[in-house]
């Protein structure tokens, strides 16, 4: 069942991230090389292919060319929700609490304070 999930996971993720949500228009591809083939029956996939992706042409059948698989580049969002009711519990687990230091970002030490405030004044006339 884990491996089914993490599955499920990475496919979502590869899918929502990626150009892998390209390959989702696939039967779209296939519908409309059929349309093609059925109005000229001596049309290869490469002539098809060639048409589409070559040399694009805004002719009566645009709509359905944009919606080929790699013509419009953009990613699929995906949107999961979780109920309000959804309680994520853990078994008999305690977490423990750290208690939280001052930590200076640089050595007080080596900060000479009369000289950063010198640096921002405007220069003097003496």
């Amino acid at each position: 069942m884990k491996k089914w999930v993490s599955i499920l996971m990475l496919f979502t993720y590869l899918v929502s991230t990626t150009e892998l949500n390209q390959f989702l228009k696939l039967p779209i591809l296939i519908e409309h090389y059929n349309e093609h083939h059925k109005l000229n029956p001596e049309m290869s996939l490469l002539a098809f292919f060639k048409m589409h992706y070559d040399h694009p042409a805004k002719d009566a059948d645009y709509k359905t060319d944009r919606q080929l698989p790699f013509v419009v580049h953009s990613t699929l969002s995906l949107v999961f929700t979780l109920n309000s009711n959804f309680v994520f519990e853990f078994g008999n687990l305690t977490f423990m609490c750290f208690n939280a230091s001052h930590i200076a970002a640089f050595d007080e030490n080596f900060y000479i304070k009369g000289h950063l405030h010198s640096i921002w004044q405007p220069p003097r006339l003496t």
